[in-house]
């Protein structure tokens, strides 16, 4: 049994977790944890739950589809050294992950994720299992049409992956034959490799899917800050979790109404950008998000309060107009912009402001205690 205190809960193992987040009734559950916390642990200690099984112990049904590391191996690269042209990723299709592909027509439900994110073409070997992929077409010595074969970069390769999974799980949503047995959707850290413009696009796209929807539960881990606060952002009646683990177990904070560490790590990030000067209209829009909830959580009617020190603060009152025109749109999810130089000195001079004025209480943090105190 878990102990609870506040609004932590403690339990033993991670299957004490995962039949904790079973046992929420709500549509979507996000988690934060860092790395080396036992997140993808977790989400398979969710999917073994899931499973019933006979006599003999054979898994005769289940209810997760999953996404985490391990859906990654089930693709590999076959690179051809024999002949160095024939390279293709390869598919474990003794998964049932891969139930029923060819009659699913698998490549027109992917295209229709991937077309946002890439340029690359592919197709689907179905009898051999791989999948090849190509931008340019050439003439072949017979005067034929025929692709230039090409090996994706890792990033690439991910998010066809992701995309290969937002197929399968809009087909489960949709509840076609061969996924009607899934019930839940665990998604575990779906953006390794990407751009902080991806993973935006990513979470965003993500939440619209799952806010669509009634017939699937749920759960997405996450260790990115970026990832995780737009999906906190979109999806707002979502449950907040804080995984943590240490010698007395495994906690589960709920930060759904608490001002926790992920607001002030998304402050850092802002710093970084601001630091960097790679500053894009969409930062403007987080920014605001955490104005947003800093002036919930200190009482006043909007963020324009804690900006405008008093009535006659010009500053203030013309910061707050910035923040409103630039922080309006989608992210600018697929072609992210970057700020005019006025715009970016605006912006630092915000930020700077901003945590000069308003100090959270470190002891609020204690897991994050190596935060650093200029951000």
């Amino acid at each position: 049994m878990p102990r609870a205190s506040n609004n932590v809960q403690t339990f033993p193992n991670l299957e004490a977790v995962a039949k904790h987040l079973r046992s929420l009734d709500k549509k979507v559950t996000l988690i934060f944890a860092y790395n080396g916390t036992g997140k993808t642990r977790l989400s398979m200690a969710f999917k073994e739950l899931g499973k019933q099984r006979n006599a003999e112990g054979d898994v005769i049904a289940r209810d997760t589809l999953y996404f985490n590391a391990f859906t990654e191996d089930l693709f590999t690269w076959d690179n051809d050294l024999e002949n160095d042209r024939e390279r293709v990723l390869k598919m474990n299709t003794s998964s049932r992950f891969f139930a029923g592909l060819e009659e699913l027509e698998m490549e027109s439900h992917i295209r229709r994720f991937l077309n946002r994110y890439a340029d690359y073409k592919f197709e689907i070997n179905y009898q051999a299992g791989t999948i090849r992929f190509w931008r340019e077409m050439r003439q072949n010595d017979n005067g034929e049409s025929e692709p230039v074969l090409i090996k994706v970069s890792r990033g690439e390769e991910n998010m066809f992956i992701w995309c290969f999974f937002l197929a399968i799980a809009q087909l489960a949503i949709d509840g076609q034959g061969a996924y009607d047995w899934v019930k839940y959707l665990y998604i575990d850290d779906p953006i390794s490799s990407l751009d902080e413009n991806n993973a935006i696009a990513v979470a965003a796209h993500l939440a619209k899917m799952l806010k669509e929807q009634d017939q699937l539960k749920a759960v997405i881990s996450s260790h990115h800050t970026l990832f995780f606060n737009v999906l906190c952002n979109e999806l707002k009646n979502a449950l907040r979790y804080f995984l943590t683990h240490d010698n007395a177990g495994y906690h589960l904070c709920d930060t759904t109404d608490t001002p926790r560490f992920y607001h002030v790590a998304m402050l850092k990030e802002l710093h970084k950008a601001a630091e960097s000067g790679r500053l894009y209209t969409y930062h403007f829009t987080i920014l605001r998000g955490i104005l947003e909830k800093t002036a919930t959580f200190h009482g006043f009617n909007n963020f324009g309060d804690i900006l405008r020190r008093d009535p006659n603060d010009e500053d203030g009152t013309l910061h707050m107009r910035y923040v409103n025109l630039l922080s309006h749109g989608n992210y600018s999810l697929f072609e992210p912009v970057e700020m005019l130089e006025d715009n970016k000195q605006i912006f630092r001079k915000i930020l700077k402001d901003f945590m000069n004025n308003y100090r959270f209480n470190p002891e609020l943090f204690p897991e994050v205690a190596a935060m650093e105190a200029n951000i």
